[in-house]
C-alpha cells in the first residue's frame, strides 16, 4: 500500500471504532446490566474517538483515485456531515449519562448510533467503485465496526470487574459472545468478497491474491487468533476468572484493530473488502 492511502485507512478504522463503540455501548445500556459508571466513561471515550474520526474526514481530500484505487467523492460531503452529527449526538449522549434520567440518554445514544450508521453507509459509497458492489464495502465496514467496538468496550468492561469483583458476570459474558458472532460473520464474508469479480488496481500487488502474505496474515492474525482469544475470554468469564478474561481481551483488541488496519490496506491495494 502506498503512503498516499494511509490517511484513508486511518479514517476508516477510526470511524469503525467510534461507530462500533456507539452501537455496542448503546446496546449494553439498553439492556441495563452494566454499571452506570461504565456507561459514563465509555460514552466519553466514544465521543473522543468520534472527534478524531471527524477530524480525519475533514483533513483528507477525495480525488478521483488514490494510488490507482477509484473513489467517489460525491459521498464524502454526506459522510462528513453525518460524522459531525454523530459527534454532536455522542457528546450529548455522554453528558446525558451524567444526569439521573435514563431515557433521554438512551434516546440520544440511539440517535447517535443511527447517525453513525449513516456515516458508515456514506463512506461505503466513497470506497465502493472498484469493489464487486456497494454491499461488499458496507458490510465489511459495518461488521468491522461491531468487531472493533465490541472488543474495545469488552476490554474496558473487564476493568470494572478488577475493581469490583462481585459484579455479575452476565454483561461481560454477553459482550464476549456478541464479539464472537461479529468475528464469525467477518470470516464468513470473506468468501464472497474473495470470489466475486472486482476491478484491478493499477500498481497493485504483482502476486496472485491467494499468494499474498498480507491476506493470510489478515485471516490468521486478524480473524483466527482473535476468535480463539475471545472464546477463551468468554469461557474465563463464565467461571469468573475476570482477570484472565480482561488480559485475553487486551490481546484480542490488539489483534482485531491490527487486523482492521491490515484489511483496509488490502482493500485499497486489491479491491477486496475484508
Amino acid at each position: 500500500m502506498n503512503a498516499d492511502a494511509l490517511p484513508y485507512t486511518l479514517l476508516l478504522v477510526l470511524t469503525e471504532l467510534a461507530v462500533g463503540g456507539l452501537w455496542v455501548l448503546w446496546g449494553a445500556h439498553v439492556r441495563g446490566h452494566v454499571a452506570r459508571s461504565f456507561v459514563q466513561f465509555s460514552s466519553f471515550l466514544v465521543a473522543v474517538v468520534a472527534a478524531l474520526a471527524l477530524l480525519a474526514a475533514l483533513k483528507v481530500s477525495v480525488p478521483a483515485e488514490v494510488d490507482g484505487y477509484a473513489l467517489d467523492g460525491a459521498f464524502m460531503g454526506p459522510a462528513r456531515l453525518l460524522l459531525a452529527v454523530a459527534l454532536g449526538l455522542a457528546t450529548a449522549y455522554s453528558l446525558a449519562t451524567l444526569t439521573p434520567g435514563r431515557l433521554p440518554a438512551l434516546v440520544l445514544g440511539g440517535a447517535a448510533s443511527l447517525a453513525g450508521l449513516g456515516a458508515i453507509a456514506a463512506l461505503a459509497g466513497v470506497f465502493s467503485p472498484p469493489v464487486w458492489g456497494y454491499a461488499g464495502v458496507f458490510l465489511a465496514l459495518a461488521v468491522g465496526a461491531l468487531a472493533a467496538g465490541g472488543v474495545s468496550l469488552g476490554m474496558v468492561l473487564g476493568h470494572w470487574y478488577l475493581v469490583t469483583p462481585r459484579l455479575p458476570e452476565r454483561p461481560l459474558r454477553e459482550l464476549t459472545a456478541f464479539l464472537l458472532v461479529a468475528l464469525v460473520v467477518q470470516a464468513l464474508l470473506l468468501a464472497p468478497n474473495l470470489a466475486l469479480p472486482r476491478q484491478a488496481i493499477p500498481g497493485g500487488p504483482d502476486v496472485p491474491l491467494g499468494q499474498n502474505p498480507f491476506l493470510w496474515l489478515r485471516i490468521a492474525g486478524g480473524l483466527g487468533l482473535p476468535l480463539l482469544f475471545t472464546y477463551m475470554a468468554y469461557d474465563s468469564s463464565g467461571i469468573r476468572a475476570m482477570q484472565s478474561a480482561t488480559g485475553l481481551l487486551y490481546i484480542a483488541m490488539a489483534l482485531v484493530l491490527g487486523g482492521e488496519i491490515l484489511a483496509k490496506g488490502l482493500m485499497l491495494a486489491t479491491a477486496v473488502p475484508s
